[in-house]
């Protein structure tokens, strides 16, 4: 079988304010190539180019220009949405093909983006009934002052306005930005539920650790008291917050590596030998594996590297993915994905305590966003694991 030989920009910010999650999307694509060129059935042969931006936003569009200068028109890439919208304007303009392996905010689609990681309707909005059903509708929200944190903590308010919750407070932080006195303060002052986090990075996990000192501090059991909910806490993030404050904290995801299936067992394994010297594997990591794949097979499957004809292909495209079957919308060209809710532990893993029985259609802007009604509906159908 001729193999086709494709060049591949891996455009990942492995170090900076947030390298630690985005390395882990790094080996996640290079996992996903290393199985590819190894597969002597695959008939593709993959060439990844990485560049580091470093995290420094306007690093972005210089290193795409570059690689689209080299000739390459396949780019998995970009962790925070700031970094998305600065380079989308340039596949545009190059007809080349972004393929977005990380879990986003929403409300976009352009037929130069491939989503492969979650969209509002499988992280924010399980999360949202999870914590109205389980802690209360009073919440505290932080988040990192960009597209993520702005749009997230806009439909965690939206999402307890229709539950007849409320939004104590929204506060914002540069991202890297550590000093969280003030933001701790007024979370004790003002007593909500449960508190939501939409940092990033390092400035999320300085979070973490001083808010679980000053509980202890005051006696308080954090988990329990203030249990803080994330949409964007994973495995290697857990280790970067310590052993202290690690345990106890939510997470809505659509992968964790403590799933319990041979596919991901073997998922971790070839991940954790591959790249002994970590980070750990993650959703992140996971999702930039399924977007290599994805485009491997559909390559494969048209015999052209050609943007438009993968384009074509790639709609309805399905791969069986360690979190379970994932397959690209083709009206949206985002994934559908199953939601989960994790419980995490002192081992740096998570516990799932509720997942979908089956991959979740994508909605990226919520046009079928629930009213009461329909959320105790859909509650019906959610899987409660422990």
């Amino acid at each position: 079988m001729k193999r086709i030989e494709l060049p591949l920009g891996l455009l990942f910010s492995n170090t900076g304010p947030y390298g630690t999650v985005a390395h882990t999307l790094l080996n996640g694509a290079r996992l996903a190539c290393a199985e590819i060129n190894a597969d002597p059935e695959s008939g593709v042969t993959f060439h990844p180019i990485h560049i580091d931006p470093k995290g420094i936003l306007q690093n972005y569009a210089l290193a795409v220009q570059s690689l689209f200068d080299r000739g390459i028109h396949h780019v998995c890439g970009c962790y925070t949405s700031s970094s998305r919208k600065e380079v989308i304007p340039l596949f545009e303009k190059h007809d080349a093909l972004l393929w977005y392996p990380t879990h986003y905010e929403g409300f976009e689609s352009t037929t130069n983006v491939i989503y492969t990681g979650a969209a509002p309707n499988h992280h924010m909005s399980p999360l949202i009934d999870f914590l109205c059903s389980r802690f209360g509708r009073r919440a505290y929200c932080v988040g990192s002052n960009y597209i993520w944190g702005w749009e997230s903590n806009r439909v965690m308010r939206e999402g307890l306005q229709k539950r007849r919750g409320e939004i104590l407070a929204e506060r914002y932080l540069a991202v890297g930005e550590t000093d969280l006195e003030d933001i701790i303060s007024e979370i004790f002052e003002t007593e909500p539920d449960f508190v939501f986090n939409a940092m990033i990075g390092e400035s999320s996990y300085a979070f973490f650790r001083a808010f679980r000192k000053a509980c202890e501090v005051r006696g308080i059991d954090q988990a329990k008291r203030f249990p803080i909910a994330s949409c964007n806490l994973s495995e290697p993030e857990l280790r970067a917050i310590g052993p202290e404050s690690a345990d106890g904290q939510i997470s809505s995801s659509v992968y964790f590596s403590s799933l319990n299936s041979a596919r991901n067992v073997q998922f971790v394994a070839a991940y954790s030998n591959l790249f002994c010297d970590g980070p750990v594997v993650s959703a992140e990591a996971e999702a930039a594996y399924i977007a290599v794949h994805m485009l491997a097979k559909t390559v494969a499957q048209t015999g052209t590297t050609k943007v438009s004809e993968v384009m074509k292909a790639v709609a309805g495209q399905a791969f069986d993915a360690p979190q379970g079957r994932v397959t690209i919308d083709p009206h949206s060209f985002h994934a559908a994905l199953t939601p989960r809710i994790g419980l995490s532990r002192s081992d740096f893993e998570f516990e799932v305590l509720v997942e979908a029985p089956e991959p979740v259609a994508p909605d990226p802007y919520l046009v079928s966003s629930a009213s009461e009604y329909e959320v105790a509906s859909r509650r019906a159908n959610v899987r409660i694991v422990s």
